[in-house]
């Protein structure tokens, strides 16, 4: 009896192991024939061809309605390994100008699942992209020789003018990473790798259609399927135009050649950016065809960093174009009045004249500090604010609230201008000197450097121009933007809202009187423009520990009308007034009166010759840097 149920036991354990194989060979029939890919993609490629068809990019036009960007035909060579024969590789290669080594790893390549993740021995692959017309003209007539073989016709970006590189960034395969993240990408697709081609790709790239082929048993095309029943047509990508003006913006990169640094122009009542102009860039149609890598590679290796937009990237003290903003939270605060005077003897007294100053009348109050540029009338008033304790509980509490109206000025944080790799710049936070002093008991004088723009605060051009802005707009502004308007799109919200710096307008009201008297008889007055216009502007000269100072201006014009705000900066330039205050007037002319007048002609041709560059590449390049001590000389007043 036991055996007996012991045997029953087995029998059911029998079963049950025959059950589950069956199940699990059913299983695996079902997913290689009704699920899994495989098969069917090979049953219908024996039936159809497949043929992606590529949209048009988006083309990219200036705010005057001048095409920037635009596409012109190329051509790829497609391989579906499963069709292919055996054939003349030596006349495969010779008709695309290869050799048989470089056929051997662009096969391999095509084949490596590392670098082409979607391949499929069933489905066109990339071989080989941007054919040329003659290339394709010698490939397509000898197409018939070389079954497998394919050609896919796309687009290729052409650019008209040799200006905004930085801007319009460029479009190259792409890469593996980009293919995991977003399956509307395989591979031998572009995508933009930098500038608006960046930003705006998801407008600019459009939707990929099909087109459905049958073949015969050969493998041969018949025709369409259906007569296009199941096609899909592409849909061209979204025209871009841009807030940026061509000409302004040629004339700008034809100033600033041989030096480095940025200009920034912005239409304050609306945050469109005029002109950016980052020094060195590069023209952006060798980023473009078959030299591409070839090109790339040098840019990469240049020493003066041509593909590192400055504009938006680089950070610079911004030095006495600071001095401003300490007003303006200095009154609104009420640490001061319009009448508050301190003293200056050729430097901050407390300190022992440190920092120091140049020679002007003393004591003094905001306007005449901002026209002259006093070091100790900052330094004075930050003290004050970090002492007052009626007003603050303490030091720390009364920086957080400095740091604050900072951030409300455009500092410390990033803009959010629609282009890629912006920095943020930095403002310290209390935080940070306890740090650094290892203690909460520090004071005002332990980082007095910062009342005038020195220290550890850092800012982008842009941050610059935008804070120009605000001061010529009373206390608001418009998120900076490179992009004006999306064929078929609505305004993006992010640049059509107003924000507020919450600084009071009668604030700004002194401040600016102050700016437009060091244009008048101040520290820049070479940027002066009246009667024609009334500029409002301050210089800068902050330090720099690896060379000659940088120079600097922002400005803004007319004074009671503002079209435009302006930042300035040329690394290595000396003297705010030296370099950065003349490109400001001669921007600012070209935008508002269309031309350069006679009388600066003179002026105009000098600054685009003079070169400024770093001593640290004079055995790499062959430009000569350009003494400016006569320059210097002849400026009366030092920022």
């Amino acid at each position: 009896m036991v055996n007996k149920k012991k045997y029953e036991g087995r029998r059911y354990v029998i079963a049950s192991v025959v059950v589950i194989t069956l199940l699990v060979y059913i299983a695996q029939l079902f997913n290689l024939q009704i699920l899994s890919p495989e098969y069917r993609n090979f049953a219908d490629s024996n039936a159809f061809f497949r043929r992606t068809l590529y949209p048009a990019r988006g083309a990219i036009y200036d705010r005057n309605g001048e095409l920037l960007v635009y596409n012109q035909p190329t051509y790829d060579v497609m391989m579906v390994v499963r069709e292919m024969k055996a054939f003349d590789t030596l006349d495969f290669c010779n008709t695309l100008n290869i050799d048989k080594a470089t056929f051997k790893q662009l096969e391999a390549d095509m084949k490596d699942p590392r670098k082409n993740p979607g391949y499929s021995s069933y489905t066109p692959q990339l071989f080989m992209s941007q054919l040329d017309v003659e290339e394709y003209g010698l490939l397509q007539e000898k197409l018939y020789k070389f079954p497998g073989i394919y050609i896919q016709n796309r687009t290729e970006r052409q650019y008209k003018y040799p200006y905004m590189g930085l801007i319009l960034g460029y479009v190259a395969e792409v890469d593996k990473n980009k293919m995991a993240a977003d399956p509307y990408y395989v591979r031998g697709d572009y995508v933009g790798k930098s500038g608006v081609e960046l930003s705006h790709e998801e407008d600019l790239r459009g939707e990929k259609g099909v087109e459905v082929l049958l073949r015969d048993a050969h493998g041969r095309v018949q025709g369409k399927y259906r007569d296009g029943e199941f096609d899909k047509m592409p849909v061209s990508g979204r025209d871009l135009t841009l807030s940026i003006d061509v000409n302004l913006q040629a004339y700008g990169e034809y100033l600033m050649q041989n030096k480095i640094g940025s200009i920034i122009m912005i239409e304050p009542k609306t945050g469109e950016i005029l002109c950016m102009v980052a020094a060195p860039s590069y023209d952006p149609s060798i980023l473009t065809g078959k030299n591409f890598s070839q090109n790339y590679l040098k840019l990469e290796r240049d020493p003066y960093k041509p593909l590192i937009n400055r504009a938006i990237s680089g950070l610079y003290p911004p030095g006495s174009t600071f001095k401003p903003s300490q007003g303006l939270v200095f009154l609104q605060e009420g640490i001061i009045t319009a009448d508050t005077r301190y003293s200056c003897f050729g430097g901050y007294p407390p300190l022992g004249g440190r920092p120091a100053c140049h020679g002007h009348a003393s004591p003094l109050n905001l306007q005449p500090a901002l026209a002259t540029s006093c070091n100790s009338f900052f330094c004075y008033g930050l003290n004050a604010m970090l002492n007052d304790r009626t007003k603050y509980g303490s030091t720390i509490e009364a920086f957080e609230v400095w740091k604050e109206h900072m951030v409300d000025l455009g500092f410390g944080y990033k803009t959010d201008v629609d282009l890629p790799s912006e920095k943020r710049g930095f403002i310290p936070n209390s935080k940070y000197y306890s740090n650094a002093f290892k203690t909460d008991r520090w004071v005002a004088h332990n980082i007095i450097s910062i009342a005038i723009g020195q220290g550890e605060i850092l800012a982008t051009p842009l941050q610059l121009a935008n804070y120009t802005a605000i001061i010529a707009n009373r206390g608001y502004y418009y998120k900076p933007h490179v992009v004006k308007a999306r064929k078929g799109a609505p305004p993006d919200t992010l640049y059509s809202k107003r924000r507020e710096s919450n600084i009071l307008p009668e604030h700004f009201e002194l401040t600016i009187e102050g700016m437009a008297d060091a244009v008048r008889h101040g520290t820049c007055r070479r940027a002066n423009m009246e009667p024609y216009f009334t500029v409002c502007g301050k210089t800068g000269t902050a330090e720099n520990p690896h060379g000659e100072d940088h120079s600097l201006f922002i400005g803004f014009a007319p004074k009671d009308d503002p079209q435009v705000a302006i930042a300035v900066i040329v690394e290595n330039g000396g003297f705010g007034a030296t370099n950065a205050v003349p490109i400001g007037r001669l921007m600012m002319q070209k935008y508002l009166m269309g031309e350069i007048m006679p009388q600066d002609k003179v002026l105009e041709e000098t600054i685009a010759n003079r070169v400024i560059l770093p001593f640290a590449y004079r055995k790499t390049t062959p430009v000569q840097r350009v003494d400016t001590t006569a320059i210097k000389e002849r400026d009366v007043q030092r920022d």
